[in-house]
């Protein structure tokens, strides 16, 4: 027998990860710890900033768990001037992009709950070649729309978008017009719009069916425009406010009517839409 027996070697825990504990906010730099931020949907509670969110992570926002019902998923980008440059051909980036990011256009549409009341929601994603405004892009806001129409729910848009996708030409610019009368057609209906305008919502998009919402809500800081802020300062030849373009700057001169923190949101569309005239 032997004098002692040996101790047996303790297994320590393994260490978590510092990156997996911590989120370095990329616009103060602050460490936030990674459970805070992800309950606070991606927001910085120091500086407010908000990252950008995918189209799946915007519906889990806003609606009731397992509530939404996707409309025309098939409905994919299509190739009219069968466009290339020197960086490739236009259907190869676009089929590239969607086999990455698992989506068919640049907005997802569908039908859910907000606080038990149904609603149509459509949601661009920004991944989906900068959230550009395409032929497939205008025809399912249009689907929307129209879906909208028949049931009597009430449409709401969440824009990410750099603006109009040139590689399809004037099929692109088209859809500003298309949705734009599809929001009317709505209007008509009398059915409510509201547009919801997060970083960026640029080009195509602000100058179309962002900016023709009956109520037009922004997040903290997004970037909303037309044309980049270089191309005005040499065309006016003028060097415009540090802050031109963002939503706190829209909200000042009159064309968004309130800016919600995101964590805020879901309540604030629900207030909007409970609300009846007396």
């Amino acid at each position: 027998m032997g004098w002692f027996s040996p101790k047996k070697k303790q297994t320590q825990p393994p260490e978590v990860a510092k990156e997996d504990v911590w989120v370095v906010c990329p616009s103060c730099k602050a460490h936030v710890y990674r459970e805070e931020w992800e309950k606070l949907l991606k927001t910085c509670d120091r500086c407010n900033f908000h990252e950008r969110l995918t189209s799946a992570e915007r519906v889990e926002m806003l609606l009731d768990p397992n509530s939404y019902t996707e409309l025309n998923p098939r409905l994919t980008f299509s190739d009219p001037l069968k466009f290339a440059d020197a960086k490739g051909s236009y259907a190869d980036k676009a089929a590239e992009t969607s086999a990455k990011t698992g989506l068919k256009e640049a907005v997802i549409t569908g039908i859910g709950r907000l606080y038990g009341r149904k609603i149509v929601l459509a949601v661009m994603d920004f991944r989906f070649m900068g959230g550009s405004l395409a032929g497939g892009t205008g025809e399912k806001i249009r689907l929307a729309a129209e879906a909208a129409i028949h049931y009597r729910y009430p449409f709401v848009i969440v824009s990410a978008s750099g603006g109009a996708r040139m590689h399809e030409g004037i099929i692109s610019l088209m859809q500003m017009p298309k949705t734009c009368a599809a929001i009317a057609r709505l209007r008509e209906s009398r059915l409510p719009y509201i547009s919801i305008m997060t970083d960026p919502t640029t080009g195509g998009v602000s100058a179309s069916f962002a900016m023709v919402g009956d109520v037009h809500i922004a997040e903290p800081r997004a970037l909303i425009g037309f044309a980049g802020r270089r191309v005005i300062e040499e065309t006016i030849k003028q060097k415009l406010p540090e802050d031109f373009q963002t939503a706190e700057y829209l909200l000042a001169h009159g064309f968004v009517d309130m800016i919600v923190p995101r964590p805020k949101l879901r309540d604030t569309l629900h207030q909007i839409l409970a609300y009846r005239r007396t």
